[in-house]
């Protein structure tokens, strides 16, 4: 799990109690110092991500030495707590408490199983581990597809409930709290969605009110820490909710939009106005060309660190959190407000083309499809407890080999809140209108990317908001993905395009790369031997795909990214390994050197 030089580990040992682990994180961050503290004491952690202050642990901006310790604060809670601290913690982590002592180990996860911890067990043992990787490394058994979460991923982007696309692997679900102790293991869970369900239902004005409070109690303890904190702004609500409650800070943070390799998008012009209102710096982190010479790179480094979780759609994660660190190594950032807050959406089925399934496989993908029919419960459960960990997982994933990775949209008030919503509020971005105008009135005037603001009326507003949906489409259509049914119309959106009337929205054109810049890649993977001989897709079919993509007869991007994924899974983690030890048999493989010591 070391992908980078600058990462920081290290180990956390019981022989006397059969407990062994070891750690990676970010230097200086509340992991790092979380873990390295430990090392040494009867009471060991070792951690991943970040915790925050709950009812009992102690806010680490109270005073500047507890900013700069704060990593002691979650063993003096267990101390005084034990077990039971768990359930205390906020925030986005996972971890193994050691306690010698005791003789007793605790394995958790946060609420939401976004730290994801992975378990494979035998009579023997209990191997887990944060990265699936490291289970492959150790247990060779395990270097094998598994069906149905192949199945799923082909049929929604992801496996489903704890599944991983490796057979015997899964995922803990959120709030595990699993305890080692005399042998035995025992299985818990601290915290389940149905805790926060059954809360009543608050009026309009009630709602509005709670979350104001809420949401400026919650958004200082996303600022705490000394390295620079970088906001990664768009044009939408969500990151200017946090400008515009911004607390009082030592040093300013600095701003930052993501965009592509020339033109500024809506995102990019409206953070700058956003950012220049409320004095604050403002850059733009451009894809430049070396990210398409050195696609494919990106590509297996993108796969190999989210263990597939994220693939060719997200090779741009690494690169563009790379710029970000460059500025400020924690990155904040308004991920998931859209889906806990307002009911924002996009886990549904892809619809690949058939013909890409091999038709031994299809039982299999029909069966997929119907996975998500039986699942129940209420949109904040869906959105906080599937989407986000199963589906979004794999940006998030990405993101953090580079950056300290916060969104405040997860932080256990705010969610448990959102929950009390009723339902014309969450379809409503009204409350976060209100919030942005009560404490930062400027901002409220700036349209966001959606051309919404607070005092939008008549017909020349609505008239704005159609045209922003219309060339929001459109450019979503043109740059990223157009349905074979509109594939007629092709030629008449790129015109658009050529007429300066899209490329306002979307910066990564993925759909017109693999067409020119990156097609000699593409069609170098789908006709390689190592897409061919997987048993989950039509080999005849796959030359075709590559052909007619290229050559803008049909729209294939999303089945080149599955390909391109199960590919690079297969290559990387299944049989590159074999490779890897028996290359290792003869040269030394110089751990911790990032790409360079990939299994090829």
């Amino acid at each position: 799990m070391m992908h980078e030089r600058f990462y920081a580990s290290g180990a956390c040992f019981a022989p006397e109690i059969g407990v062994y682990a070891g750690w990676v994180a970010h230097p200086g961050s509340f992991a790092a110092r979380e873990s390295s503290r430990g090392a040494v004491q009867k009471i060991g952690l070792a951690l991943a991500g970040e915790c925050f202050e709950g009812q009992s642990l102690p806010d680490p901006s109270a005073d500047r030495d507890n900013q700069r310790h704060s990593g002691s604060s979650v063993l003096a809670l267990y101390d005084r707590l034990d077990e039971q601290c768990i359930a205390d913690l906020n925030g986005l982590f996972c971890g193994l408490i050691l306690d010698r002592s005791k003789r007793r180990a605790l394995l958790f996860n946060d609420r939401y199983g976004l730290e994801r911890i992975y378990v494979h067990e035998t009579e023997q043992a209990t191997y887990f581990a944060s990265e699936v990787k490291a289970l492959l490394r150790v247990v060779p058994t395990l270097r094998v597809f598994d069906d149905q979460a192949v199945a799923e991923f082909l049929t929604f982007g992801c496996p489903l409930e704890g599944k991983t696309l490796f057979r015997g692997i899964k995922s803990l679900q959120g709030g595990s709290l699993w305890s080692f102790d005399g042998g035995l293991c025992r299985k818990a869970r601290y915290f389940e969605p149905a805790q926060w369900e059954c809360q009543p239902l608050l009026t309009p004005r009630a709602f509005e009110a709670e979350f104001q409070e809420r949401f400026k109690k919650a958004l200082p303890r996303y600022f705490r820490g000394e390295p620079r904190i970088g906001v990664s702004l768009t044009g939408g609500l969500d990151t200017r909710m946090i400008i515009a409650c911004l607390p009082a800070l030592a040093s300013r943070p600095l701003c930052y939009t993501f965009s592509g390799r020339e033109g500024d998008t809506l995102d990019a012009r409206i953070a700058a106005r956003v950012a220049a209102a409320s004095g604050l710096e403002h850059r733009v982190l451009r894809i430049a060309e070396d990210f398409l010479s050195e696609y494919g790179a990106y590509v297996d480094r993108t796969v190999y660190i989210t263990d597939g979780c994220s693939g060719a759609l997200g090779a741009h994660e690494i690169y563009l959190n790379g710029l970000a660190r460059e500025s400020a190594p924690i990155r904040l950032t308004g991920n998931f407000g859209g889906e806990v807050l307002r009911g924002v959406s996009t886990f549904k089925p892809m619809g690949l083309s058939r013909e890409l399934i091999h038709p031994d496989f299809h039982h299999r993908i029909d069966t997929a499809a119907g996975r998500t029919s039986g699942i129940v419960g209420s949109a904040v459960t869906s959105a906080a407890f599937r989407e986000i960990p199963w589906n979004l997982f794999g940006t998030m994933a990405a993101a953090r080999s580079q950056v300290v990775f916060r969104t405040p949209y997860l932080d256990n008030e705010l969610v448990s809140l959102a929950y009390r919503a009723p339902a014309r509020v969450r379809q409503s971005s009204g409350t976060a209108l209100r919030l942005v105008r009560e404490h930062q009135p400027c901002l409220s005037h700036i349209p966001t990317d959606r051309a919404v603001t607070l005092d939008g009326r008549g017909i020349a507003y609505m008239l704005k908001r159609l045209v922003a949906e219309v060339t929001f489409k459109l450019d979503y259509f043109h740059k990223e993905a157009l349905p074979q049914r509109l594939m007629r119309f092709d030629a008449a959106i790129g015109a658009l395009a050529r007429f300066g009337v899209l490329g306002l929205h979307k910066y990564l054109p993925y759909r017109l790369w693999f067409r020119r810049d990156l097609a000699g890649y593409v069609n170098g993977v789908l006709t390689d031997s190592a897409s061919t001989r997987l048993p989950y897709l039509n080999q005849r079919f796959l030359t075709t795909l590559a052909h007619d993509h290229v050559a803008g007869r049909r729209d294939y991007v999303r089945e080149i990214n599955a390909v391109v994924t199960l590919a690079a899974v297969d290559r990387l983690l299944l049989r590159g390994w074999a490779e890897r030890e028996n290359c290792e048999r003869d040269v030394a493989c110089d751990e911790g050197t990032g790409a360079e010591c990939l299994p090829r």
